[in-house]
């Protein structure tokens, strides 16, 4: 009878660490995958349900998108591991790998072949302003609309290159500041609810084909140098043969003009190319810039102070510079 009794004993606990296996398997067969916020999630989630469910039969994975309202809520949602993939932009990316673990594995491919994008600013085509100086001069009667504070596109470029470089701070410089995602602020552009607003040539290049009766209604006053096209961030910790499933799923998937549709539907994307946290060194070049800027312009600060955190700034720069020149 003993024997029997540890016989069945062994055979449940074999049972036991059988199930447990099967069940640490099929968790590391489950993802989430996080979609920043460009535009309302339901309009996302109809634009990238294709893609994802042919990432799921090509790959065996279970993939569950994730929408956040905000762009931290995808960070965040990397950090503490409700998240292991992500599409971002460069800014919120730089996040992610700095904070949350994350990895750059890929980048956008537009169509035509560019693996890069603009900042605009707009107006409506009826606005008294007609170009970036009318704006600098007007700033206290205008309604203006910027980005989420993790976009790219949105709030870094312009931050930089219209506000920190003629040493405006937005937040009191116009008439009324409002954040919100490019859908929203390019249509309330064109209803006249915003005089001007951030977007990038990703969202009106999408209404210009979608929509161009809508499309004539902006008129674009400034547009920055090309910003590096989206990057798709992974978490290192992701198992080595996940990650190449994804990795084989997204740099595969414009080959065939069914995933070409997908991603021109997305964003008039055309594929995927591989790509590194190296992409992101403009962009975090630009964000020290700002930084650097916003230093030197403020008086209050202790002039000690002051040097030692320029000092630091300006070697981050170096390290930036010599690992780009490498």
């Amino acid at each position: 009878m003993k024997i029997v009794q540890c016989l069945l004993a062994a055979a449940a606990a074999s049972l036991t660490i059988s199930t447990a296996l099967f069940s640490a398997d099929a968790g590391a067969q489950e993802i989430s995958f996080g979609i920043i916020s460009t535009d309302s999630s339901s309009v996302l989630k109809q634009n990238w349900a294709p893609l994802i469910a042919d990432m799921e039969k090509a790959t065996g994975l279970t993939v569950d998108p994730f929408f956040a309202t905000d762009y931290s809520g995808v960070i965040e949602g990397m950090r503490f591991n409700k998240v292991q993939l992500a599409w971002y932009g460069n800014k919120s990316a730089i996040e992610a790998v700095d904070r949350a673990d994350g990895e750059v594995f890929a980048q956008v491919v537009y169509t035509g072949g560019s693996v890069g994008y603009n900042s605009l600013l707009i107006t409506n085509i009826n606005s008294p302003y007609k170009t970036l100086d009318d704006v600098l001069k007007n700033g206290s009667k205008i309604n203006f609309g910027i980005g989420d504070p993790e976009s790219t596109s949105g709030t870094l470029v312009p931050s930089y290159y219209i506000f920190a470089k003629n040493n405006i701070n937005p937040q009191t410089f116009f008439k009324t500041l409002r954040s919100s995602n490019h859908e929203s602020n390019l249509l309330a552009t064109i209803n006249n609810q915003l005089d001007v607003a951030t977007v990038n040539t990703d969202v009106l290049d999408k209404l210009k084909a979608d929509h161009p009766e809508k499309a004539a209604q902006v008129r674009v006053l400034w547009t920055s140098p090309l910003i590096p096209s989206d990057p798709l961030v992974w978490r290192k910790d992701l198992p080595q043969a996940t990650k190449t499933k994804l990795r084989d799923f997204f740099l595969n998937y414009g080959n065939t003009q069914h995933g070409r549709d997908v991603l021109f539907a997305i964003y008039k994307w055309s594929g995927f190319r591989a790509s590194s946290d190296a992409q992101l060194d403009s962009v975090r070049q630009l964000s020290l810039f700002q930084s650097k800027l916003k230093l030197q312009s403020d008086d209050h600060l202790d002039p000690e102070q002051k040097k030692t955190q320029i000092a630091q700034i300006d070697a981050q720069l170096a390290v930036l510079a010599k690992t780009g020149a490498q």
